[in-house]
């Protein structure tokens, strides 16, 4: 089977550079699977015989990596897990073409080790796929989540969060961690938490401002709210939570206003004529 594999080793990999060619209809270039699927079919045959029974044994190791990478840059390309798998499982209909003129009992034998290899091959795969997927999701919803939850310095000594969309404990976390550095790194002793943007507040919403405006002031920082539309105010009031002596404003330009005067600091209108 080694031997036959390696003679035909040419022949072998054109035909199944095609089928997955045609298969992915364009999207990638032939000389493109065919640097791939030699390296797969160098690391492959010394496996010859493995019926794949174990994909995780150390013999495996290399083409593994292979098929980890593969799959990454197939995920970010776009392709589809049935896609990236099928280029695998490609592979056995162009053996089984190659072969199934051969009456010998023994190749028969490690024809099906060798298919069944492949078998496993291909949803290692897969499965490398969708891990991979998890992670690019992962990380793209971290980095959404930094981009979405900023803190800006707008006055000197004062902060400032704007709050977009819904506040739950994974966001809150980002919220309390930036702010914290930003207390630190600037030494402001106001930060205004906006929830202009935030579409509802309920229970759960609010224990997480609290909890906000808690670890600022144990900084050392005073924390607004503003924001506060009626809709949402009325919604407090019906659920009976309770801001304590926490300051909250209608707007970010009160809370700015709030702050300045605290820091003896006043805004006045200039009449211009």
């Amino acid at each position: 089977m080694t031997e036959l594999l390696r003679t035909n080793a040419d022949p072998l990999i054109a035909r199944w550079v095609d089928a997955v060619a045609a298969l992915l209809r364009g999207r990638s270039t032939k000389a493109e699977l065919e640097t791939d699927f030699r390296e797969f079919f160098t690391a492959l045959l010394p496996l010859v015989g493995n019926d794949g029974r174990d994909v995780n044994g150390p013999e495996l190791a290399e083409i593994r990596a292979q098929l980890e990478e593969y799959s990454r840059s197939r995920v970010r390309a776009g392709f589809t897990p049935t896609e990236t798998a099928s280029s695998v499982f490609s592979l056995k209909r162009e053996v089984f073409a190659l072969t199934e003129n051969d009456d010998d009992p023994r190749l028969f034998r490690q024809v099906v080790e060798f298919s069944g290899l492949l078998d496993a091959l291909g949803l290692l795969t897969f499965e490398s796929y969708a891990r991979v997927r998890e992670e690019i999701i992962r990380e793209q919803s971290e980095q959404l989540l930094e981009l979405t939850t900023p803190v800006v310095k707008i006055w000197e000594g004062v902060l400032a969060v704007p709050l977009v969309g819904t506040l739950d404990s994974a966001r809150t976390q980002v919220v309390m961690e930036k702010l914290l550095e930003m207390l630190v790194e600037t030494g402001s002793e106001h930060a205004i938490i906006d929830i202009t943007g935030v579409f509802a507040v309920d229970t759960q919403v609010a224990q997480h401002l609290l909890k906000t405006v808690v670890a600022a002031r144990l900084m050392g920082a005073e924390c607004i709210v503003s924001g506060i539309r009626p809709q949402i105010a009325q919604t407090i009031v019906a659920l009976g939570i309770e801001f304590g002596d926490i300051v909250t404003k209608a707007s970010l330009a009160d809370a700015l206003r709030h702050a300045l005067r605290r820091d003896g600091v006043d805004v006045v209108r200039r009449e211009v004529r």
